[in-house]
């Protein structure tokens, strides 16, 4: 039964990448809008994740190596934003042909690692499974929003974006399968996981997020942005409290 929830919530957190369809007909300044609001909310989703739940659970299972671990994802998320990147420019010239092509291998690492990262919190503990499949659900969103922009621009068409940045999502699940049949061999791997999966969802929120909001001005915009990360922050400390009692 725990390898069917896990597949069953990477499947729902793959199945994100089909919501660029609800955006087809929008226009893009209210599109642009639309997604600005959804990253301040997964900023205060996956800090509340990394912060109230992911942090907690490993210093109480006495996760040896705990910050080194954290550093390390990090880190890791650094390395595969910078060489994976969906950008591929030489001297200022960008092949718009080869940054879509570019964007669905790094998301489809990137989700491969999200599949990881919720077999190993489901295994740990239910509660924090259901937490960390919605911290990333939370992110996925915008980002997915985001690639299927991406690869319109890039010269796909509205139904070949929408099948590809699935296809790229599904190794959501691929990795989750690999995860959970690797833990009875690689023990340590659960332990890792969990300070390793709050590094990379500081990562995300801090490095990547967060600056893009930087680049919104106006004191009406701060304090939309404001509300909107303290309601993802809610949420998380919500779900901290209904998963206690």
């Amino acid at each position: 039964m725990l390898i069917l929830t896990i597949l069953l919530a990477t499947f729902f957190v793959s199945l994100i990448s089909l919501v660029g369809i609800f955006f087809i007909g929008m226009k893009q300044d209210t599109l642009a809008k639309a997604i600005k609001y959804l990253v301040s909310f997964a900023v205060g989703g996956l800090l509340g994740g990394a912060f109230l739940h992911l942090l907690p659970e490993a210093m109480e299972a006495g996760t040896p190596s705990l910050f080194v671990y954290v550093l390390s994802g990090i880190m890791i998320f650094f390395l595969i934003e910078k060489f994976l990147h969906w950008r591929h420019c030489h001297k200022g010239h960008c092949d718009a042909h080869t940054f879509t092509y570019m964007n669905i291998i790094g998301d489809g690492i990137h989700n491969f690692i999200d599949g990881m990262i919720i077999a190993a919190s489901f295994v740990t503990d239910m509660r924090l499974g259901v937490v960390t499949t919605l911290a990333v659900a939370a992110h996925e969103i915008p980002q997915e929003i985001g690639d299927f922009g991406i690869l319109v621009y890039g010269g796909f068409s509205k139904s070949k974006a929408l099948l590809f940045n699935l296809l790229s999502a599904l190794t959501a699940m691929a990795g989750a399968v690999i995860a959970y049949y690797s833990f009875n061999q690689m023990v340590w791997l659960k332990g890792f996981l969990i300070p390793f999966t709050a590094g990379g969802f500081l990562y995300i929120a801090l490095v990547d997020l967060i600056p893009e909001l930087h680049k919104e001005a106006g004191k009406d915009n701060i304090a939309l942005q404001f509300i909107t990360i303290i309601g993802g922050l809610v949420l998380m400390w919500l779900l901290k409290i209904y998963f206690a009692e």
